[in-house]
């Protein structure tokens, strides 16, 4: 199967912090591919390598192919886009979904933008009565869903998602993570999947690397991590942490 990502002996430097320590994976095309670990292990950290918003020290990306270099081109944004954490942060308050949505578009200079605002709405759940509505009026679940049609609208072949429903009620975290589900087959999408839930992620991911202090401790199938078949004791200590909280 073809590799949508593949990351090689990936090192990130911050003032001499190492916050990534040579770690390597590969991604399948299609696939649903979860980071797990403690906070500061460095999940978050290589998404933004991927994107481009973290210092690269060495190593290589590739996506789907294609080496990248220092500089993320537009070429790279219309295949490769990233949904944060926070909701209220990654939009602006004071713009219209509307806005919000063609701002994309126009910096890629597409010109159906009509079509695909219409198409993102209402795959997100949404519809036409959201588009001119403020970020700000919107709850959390709604924020997110506008998140995700702006990463959506350019019609991308990857999706980087960091921790997208960690800011959200329990009712509409399963809500969102059912509609990524669903968008995921609908459009066959591959993610890369940031979270500390382990719920979450065997819900969601086919494979997982669990992450400790930037570097990688083991990769596993999600039907591994959920029947306790674990190499390290790292991963066996998270999922006693878990197991008073969730359902593994």
């Amino acid at each position: 199967m073809t590799a949508a990502i593949t990351i090689e002996g990936l090192e990130v430097v911050f003032d001499r912090f190492r916050a990534l320590k040579g770690v390597s994976l590969d991604v399948r095309e299609g696939e649903s591919y979860g980071l797990v670990g403690e906070s500061g292990s460095g999940k978050s950290t290589l998404l933004r390598a991927i994107t481009g918003l973290a210092p690269v020290a060495s190593g290589t990306i590739a996506v789907n192919s294609k080496r990248l270099g220092k500089t993320r081109d537009k070429a790279f944004y219309r295949d490769v886009q990233m949904v944060f954490q926070d909701p209220y942060g990654s939009l602006h308050p004071r713009q219209t979904v509307d806005r919000l949505l063609q701002e994309p578009l126009a910096i890629h200079g597409i010109a159906d933008g009509e079509k695909r605002i219409e198409r993102a709405l209402d795959e997100v759940g949404l519809g036409k009565g959201f588009r001119f509505r403020y970020a700000h009026q919107l709850s959390g679940g709604q924020r997110q869903r506008v998140a995700i049609a702006r990463a959506l609208i350019l019609e991308p072949s990857i999706l980087l998602l960091d921790e997208p429903t960690s800011a959200l009620d329990a009712s509409v975290q399963a809500e969102v993570l059912n509609l990524l589900e669903e968008v995921r087959r609908r459009r066959k999408l591959t993610f890369l999947m940031v979270s500390h839930d382990l719920a979450i992620i065997t819900h969601m991911c086919e494979r997982l690397m669990v992450m400790r202090n930037g570097e990688a401790v083991e990769t596993l199938t999600a039907s591994q991590l959920i029947g306790h078949r674990v190499g390290e004791d790292y991963t066996r200590n998270l999922l006693r942490a878990s197991e008073g909280f969730v359902r593994v």
